[in-house]
């Protein structure tokens, strides 16, 4: 995967969870973070995090995966 299939990818998604960045391109969490870093530092794409706040269902533990949400913040 190249950083413009990555960066593709979230702009026709729009917003995306980490979790699903890493089952769709098949690429683990963290090697992830570090592509999308630049495109955050680019000012294409924005991190949304819930900083560990349970989602209020009744578990009370949001896997950190699907909260870590990527958005598309335009061209």
């Amino acid at each position: 995967m190249i950083l413009s299939e990555l960066r593709d990818y979230i702009r026709q998604q729009q917003r995306v969870s980490l979790k699903n960045l890493a089952l769709h391109f098949q690429v683990d969490a963290d090697a992830l973070r570090g592509m999308l870093n630049k495109w955050v530092s680019k000012g294409k794409v924005r991190r949304h995090r819930s900083g560990g706040e349970a989602c209020g269902t009744i578990c009370c533990q949001c896997d950190p995966l699907l909260t870590e949400i990527y958005e598309w913040a335009g061209d």
